[in-house]
């Protein structure tokens, strides 16, 4: 399926210059919402997935319906303060700062197979703050799911060595 159709690009948003690449009409529409997970929970079952890890919000977005799909646990990466159990914690950087992920303690069990989602690759700082965390637990990353990669921006050269899957170019 041609996903990009169902992308809405918005000139100048959040600021001046910026092409932002709007996900919310592909959600909007059923059958391309559908084939997008369809094909993230072919690549998983490919990958032999046994838990499925995403960074807040939009990797939820995409994460929680490949795992309810797979009859399997969903990890939810957040912000530091947001998680309300025991966490372990990652800094990454920005593009003006830093900030800090975390995930619970027992969110990944040593030796478990973990795909990561997100909606959107763009630089790669977030997932490779994602995958620390998932290794620091003694989790194996053997995938990770994009709608979207923002191609001019590099982010799979943060990604070296992970299999990467996307369903969109820009």
């Amino acid at each position: 399926m041609d996903y990009k159709q169902y992308i809405t690009v918005v000139e100048d948003w959040p600021k001046k210059g910026v092409q932002f690449k709007d996900i919310t009409t592909l959600m909007d529409n059923g059958t391309a919402y559908k084939s997008a997970v369809d094909e993230i929970v072919a690549y998983a079952k490919e990958k032999d997935v046994d838990i499925v890890v995403g960074p807040e919000a939009r990797g939820f977005i995409v994460g929680c319906p490949v795992s309810y799909a797979l009859e399997i646990g969903f990890a939810p990466v957040r912000k530091m303060g947001k998680l309300p159990r025991e966490v372990i914690k990652v800094d990454y950087g920005l593009e003006y700062g830093k900030d800090v992920l975390t995930i619970h303690k027992d969110a990944i069990k040593p030796g478990q197979r973990v795909l990561i989602t997100d909606d959107l690759l763009a630089t790669g700082g977030t997932i490779e703050a994602t995958i620390k965390l998932v290794e620091e637990l003694g989790g194996v990353v053997v995938g990770c799911a994009f709608l979207i990669e923002l191609t001019y921006l590099n982010g799979r050269d943060k990604l070296k060595g992970n299999d990467v899957l996307t369903l969109m170019q820009y």
